[in-house]
């Protein structure tokens, strides 16, 4: 995908002058348009009673219209990614957020379960799909060296919709019912689609078609493979203790239930502050956020599991580990990008994915060690375990990185990508520090 003709403010050698890249405004409409979908995507959760009642269903099957939706995102992801690689991409975006935005309305009108299941499988269908068109989008307006920043603003919509949208959509379903929380997104939806049909400038296509089969060669690279398992692990590794944290407070640490609410909008705070902190940090010390992010998950996760009786403690714990965990969130999306810069549109689909899969498995792990009698605290302890998976690949990657073995980087033409401007030239969104070596495995920008 070509980028757009752009004054040269020095980020294309990692100078100090791109570090400070003004971010386009067509960047915050794609993070405006995310808070729609993170807060459809969520706000189920608070609804579930509600919904189960009106459509007489069992809590359990009214659950199914939440799996429904992650399990569109992890296979829509890279379907829609293939089936839009020749379409422009502002057309496109504008397209999955008009079906998103119907999906929520056919939502809010739904007659039965059967049509409101249906709505669910079809919104997160275009989510999916404008998640990876969009993230590619993003990356494509900015230096190499603000890749991360720009997918921040993209994650910060996602961390947003925990802080004000699924309280949001749970107050509406309270006052005015269920029903209106779906109207609230089909708004929110029309207000991003304007932002973007305006905002978001047009990206040529490139002169050659794209080949789907050089765009599908990513996948033969060890890199992409190990990024996508760190990703579902280290996702994983968060919601299958933060999906369980509600019983936690109430159960063991005696909170009333009332107040849970203001627990679980602490880790959204948090996730915003840490989104806020990786997008600035990632792009110069990649590894270096990685790292120390899920080194720092498995610490609070594990003082979660033997502190989590105190409610003050666990309260605390939730707010750190929504620092830590949404930290790494634009690192690990800008990893991606940096090992698979042929095909950026498949690259931001398989991120999509690889977060579902941790979003759907962490949850169903941390069921498990409950239903097996190991009590509200185990889903930390295993919690742990997935995160300290997470840290050993990164350091697996950091290390076929540093010995310089090359990723799977095909070209348009199928050719080796060229080599760097010249000696001067570097690439630190993937280097631990600055004294780390440039990423020989990123094709030429």
């Amino acid at each position: 995908m070509p980028v757009p003709t752009r004054r040269n403010t020095g980020a294309e050698t990692g100078s100090p002058t791109g570090a400070r890249t003004r971010m386009p405004l067509a960047v915050h409409a794609l993070g405006l348009s995310v808070f729609a979908l993170g807060t459809s995507e969520f706000m189920l959760s608070g609804l579930l009673p509600a919904v189960a009642d009106d459509m007489r269903v069992s809590i359990p099957r009214a659950g199914l219209l939440i799996s429904a939706f992650a399990v569109g995102m992890v296979v829509g992801a890279p379907l829609l990614a293939v089936a839009t690689l020749r379409l422009p991409r502002r057309t496109t975006l504008v397209a999955l957020i008009a079906v998103f935005g119907l999906g929520q309305v056919a939502g809010a009108l739904a007659p039965d379960y059967a049509v409101l299941f249906l709505s669910r499988v079809v919104s997160a269908l275009a989510c999916a799909g404008f998640w990876a068109v969009g993230a590619a989008v993003a990356v494509a307006m900015v230096p190499v060296t603000a890749r991360a920043r720009a997918l921040a603003v993209m994650i910060g919509g996602l961390s947003l919709a925990n802080v004000l949208g699924v309280p949001g959509g749970a107050f509406l379903g309270e006052s005015l019912g269920w029903r209106s929380a779906f109207w609230a997104v089909g708004g929110a939806s029309a207000v991003a689609l304007v932002g973007v049909a305006t905002l978001v400038p047009r990206i040529p296509l490139p002169d050659e078609k794209p080949d789907l089969r050089n765009e599908l060669r990513i996948y033969r690279d060890r890199q992409v493979w190990l990024t996508v398992s760190l990703i579902a692990f280290a996702a994983s590794g968060v919601f299958c203790a933060f999906s369980y944290l509600a019983p936690l407070l109430t159960d063991v640490a005696g909170l009333d239930k009332d107040r849970v609410p203001a627990v679980l909008a602490l880790f959204g705070i948090g996730a915003l502050i840490g989104t806020a902190i990786g997008g600035r940090t990632a792009d110069t010390h990649l590894f270096g956020v990685l790292l120390s992010g899920m080194a720092a998950s498995t610490v609070l996760l594990v003082t979660l599991a033997l502190l989590g009786r105190y409610a003050v403690a666990a309260a605390a714990l939730a707010f750190l580990l929504g620092v830590s965990a949404f930290c790494t969130a634009p690192a690990l999306n800008a990893r991606m990008f940096n090992v698979a810069a042929s095909a950026p549109t498949l690259a931001a689909a398989t991120t999509t994915a690889a977060f579902n899969l941790g979003n759907t498995g962490g949850p169903w792990i941390g069921g498990a060690t409950i239903d097996a009698g190991l009590g509200f605290a185990s889903p930390a302890w295993a919690g742990a375990v997935l995160t300290v998976a997470a840290g050993v690949l990164t350091a697996v990657s950091l290390r076929l990185h540093r010995r310089g073995t090359p990723s799977l980087v095909i070209t348009r033409a199928g050719t080796a990508p060229a080599a760097p401007a010249g000696p001067g030239t570097r690439d630190p969104a993937v280097s631990v520090s600055a004294n780390e070596p440039k990423d020989r495995s990123r094709s030429a920008d």
